[in-house]
């Protein structure tokens, strides 16, 4: 795990321009074969919610998630990872509107499009939508944030939309939140409750 880890920092460090030799070592060590890559943290932690409600050991597979800081970077990643760089299997999640991004940077790292699973809005929307507003309402309030989320409805800017647009919105106005939220709402998810997309990329890796 720790190794997998320093192989998830050494990939983002080689990404923003450092050296690549510390990736391909630890690629090596912990015996990497596909990538997931993710948007960002919050994804990122959604999907190792699933991972381990499953009983799954993503690193024991070979398996690294990487968070990419912004769909805009998948060609980067891609290049790094995919097979002009490590040559892992690339595998993850994209949003819709983003889906143009993701599928010019695989065809420019040479890279399969299969293995990218789309949400239509974002993950957010896709696990509000298969809890329903109303649990996501509870898990806000067990969390101590139902003041915060009722400040939130009542401002003008948010009224009149609907509520699950609200609350996607309302994971995004603090730091950490959308982060907290991703494991949160993924673990109150009931057995075949899993959005689509994100059912469909574990059981791909």
């Amino acid at each position: 795990m720790a190794d997998m880890a320093a192989f998830q920092d050494a990939i983002t460090a080689w990404a923003a321009g450092g050296p690549g030799g510390p990736a391909g070592e630890l690629a090596g060590r912990v015996g990497a074969r596909t990538a997931v890559l993710v948007e960002g943290p919050s994804d990122l932690a959604a999907v190792g919610t699933l991972a381990a409600r499953h009983g799954r050991d993503l690193a024991g597979d070979g398996v690294c998630v990487v968070s990419m800081g912004g769909a805009m970077n998948i060609a980067r990643y891609a290049e790094l990872l995919g097979p002009p760089g490590l040559g892992l299997r690339l595998t993850g999640l994209c949003d819709a509107n983003e889906q143009g991004f993701y599928e010019r940077g695989l065809d420019r790292a040479g890279a399969p499009r299969e293995g990218f699973f789309v949400c239509v809005a974002d993950l957010e929307e896709e696990l509000i939508r298969a809890l329903g507003v109303a649990r996501v309402v509870e898990i806000v309030r067990a969390e101590g944030d139902l003041p915060a989320w009722q400040t939130f409805v009542r401002q003008p800017a948010h009224q009149g939309r609907p509520a699950e647009g609200q609350l996607r919105r309302f994971l995004g106005t603090k730091k950490g939140r959308k982060i907290r939220y991703g494991h949160l709402l993924v673990q109150a998810l009931a057995p075949g409750q899993e959005p689509a997309p994100l059912r469909d990329l574990l059981a791909a890796v």
